[in-house]
């Protein structure tokens, strides 16, 4: 057995499931926050046998993708703390962030 880990952002988390759920892969949904943009992220465990790993990972890619986004700096530029005017940054989003776990012992009860 092995557990996908995979790290998506909130948008992408909604269909990432329903082609899941389609594809027959039950997965557990966990809501965690992104450091640098400090936005919500979803955390989902897929438990699946090694043969599906692949299969897995290929879903998250075709629906993760990354993509540029323009954000407002939240804090003011070194130096200049009396004055301070935001000013957009392109940032890329999206994607995903995967890690597969081996288990040593799985139970379903």
């Amino acid at each position: 057995m092995k557990l996908v880990l995979a790290v998506v952002q909130d948008d992408d988390s909604g269909e990432l499931i329903e082609r899941l759920v389609k594809n027959k892969y039950s997965a557990t949904k966990l809501a965690s926050t992104g450091g640098f943009l400090k936005e919500g992220n979803t955390t989902l465990m897929v438990g699946v046998t090694a043969d599906k790993v692949e299969d897995v990972i290929s879903i998250i890619k075709e629906v993760c993708q990354s993509r540029k986004q323009t954000f407002t700096t939240p804090i003011p530029p070194t130096g200049s703390a009396s004055v301070f005017i935001p000013y957009p940054i392109d940032v890329m989003v999206g994607g995903a962030t995967i890690f597969v776990l081996d288990i040593d012992h799985f139970e379903k009860v």
